[in-house]
């Protein structure tokens, strides 16, 4: 276990509750420790329900094409906790993060405060000290109330498409979670919008013009679509043609139109068409939409069948990955899907059932919260798909590659899981 395990594992002791909505006890620490957020170079901060994660990739890699530092913050992490911190384009490494985790744990004097606070105030501190020429903000839960909605200024925000989900901190209706969502509009910070249901936009114009942020919305301000073998941006400077994002499905357009809109109203950068074009071509977002080409999992399958993993878990997720599979017309598709408890499994996996073939659910490991394998087969035979419980991964694909081949196997449901897969798979 390396130190930095070790101080994460008693910082997740100083607070009862995993998920506890409130700005005071960071804007304590953070005072405690001279206000770090207020020295950061131009950030971006963003929210939404889904696409925020791929929204920031999109824009870490046109920025680093552009030859600019970037630092980002994003969550959860798959496999270690340093992805959740990157300084100047690199995770950073385990003898600073250890260090400032150790800093932020004395500060803070034993005072109560959940484990995604302090370990932000650490993230604050490091990008405070260590130069750069942007930093990316991912909410972790909400905005309004999210730990990391402490900048004063950011230079843009981002709201990413909103849906149902995390509805027992959020609110129980679109409109609800998409009013948290819009909690990080900032006066005079350029609001990039991407798609949202007629609720959620209202929600959303509403709160820009109560804080006098200027709005630029998806297909009024701006344009994102697919052109030819490529795609076309349009906003009120730029008339751009591009490549189509790495990272597969339609859906990611959008998604790297959001990104061009933000890069579109931070003129200070120096990103050129040809630096966004570059960056595009080079996204790298693990566990969405991701072919898993080497590894012990991979060795299971034989020659001429593919191993997909992707992180979505909530309905919209599951409609976003039934529009990619939607186009894999040459050979059969089968699942393997894990969850947490708190998520909708039949919600997901409804959009799914017209292009799986079967589904092989799997408990977790070592998740507190689980949704039992035995609810998940339940909620997929509940709308139609061919569904069993295994007892593992590599057990699920044992079975599976027993059926007519070669096939597709996509593993999906949570980004808990994918973490599971991507560590199982080295």
């Amino acid at each position: 276990m390396m130190g930095s395990d070790r101080v994460l594992a008693r910082l997740t002791q100083l607070h009862p509750k995993k998920i506890d909505l409130s700005l005071a006890r960071i804007e304590r620490l953070l005072s405690a420790l001279g206000n770090p957020q207020d020295k950061l170079p131009p950030a971006v901060h963003v929210a939404g329900t889904n696409g925020k994660g791929s929204t920031v990739a999109t824009l870490r890699a046109c920025l680093e094409a552009a030859g600019c530092r970037v630092h980002a913050y994003t969550s959860p992490h798959l496999v270690r906790f340093h992805e959740r911190i990157r300084l100047a384009g690199r995770l950073i490494e385990e003898d600073l993060l250890l260090e400032l985790l150790e800093e932020c744990e004395r500060v803070n004097r034993g005072a109560p405060i959940t484990f995604f606070e302090i370990t932000t105030a650490a993230a604050f501190l490091a990008f405070a000290r260590t130069p750069a020429d942007v930093v990316l903000l991912e909410t972790g839960l909400g905005g309004r109330l999210d730990t990391t909605n402490v900048l004063r200024r950011p230079a843009a925000t981002a709201i990413t498409p909103v849906s149902l989900d995390h509805q027992a901190f959020l609110g129980d209706s679109v409109a609800a979670i998409a009013g948290e969502k819009a909690g990080i509009l900032k006066p005079g910070s350029p609001a990039i919008i991407g798609p949202q249901p007629d609720d959620a936009e209202t929600v959303i114009e509403r709160r820009a013009a109560a804080v006098d942020a200027p709005l630029f919305r998806w297909h009024r301000e701006w344009r994102c679509a697919a052109r030819g073998d490529g795609m076309r941006y349009e906003g009120p400077r730029w008339q751009l043609d591009l490549p189509l994002p790495s990272l597969p499905g339609m859906h990611q357009i959008v998604n790297a139109g959001t990104a061009i809109a933000c890069l579109e109203q931070m003129p200070q950068l120096p990103v050129s068409p040809s630096a966004i074009a570059g960056g595009l071509r080079q996204i790298d977002w693990p566990a969405r939409m991701q072919r898993l080409r080497r590894g012990p999992l991979v060795d299971l399958l034989p020659a001429g069948w593919e191993l997909w993993l992707d992180g979505g878990h909530n309905p919209s997720a599951g409609e976003v990955i039934a529009d990619v599979a939607r186009h894999w017309h040459d050979r059969p598709l089968d699942l393997i899907v894990g969850m947490l408890k708190t998520k909708d499994a039949g919600g997901f996996l409804a959009p799914l059932a017209p292009h799986t073939r079967t589904l092989s659910a799997v408990t977790i490991p070592g998740e507190e919260n689980p949704h039992p394998a035995a609810e998940i087969a339940a909620s997929a035979k509940s709308v139609g798909i061919k569904a069993r419980e295994t007892a593992s991964i590599d057990a699920a694909l044992r079975d599976i590659v027993q059926q007519a081949g070669p096939a597709r196997v996509l593993i999906c449901g949570s980004l808990h899981f994918a973490g599971v897969v991507l560590a199982d798979n080295g």
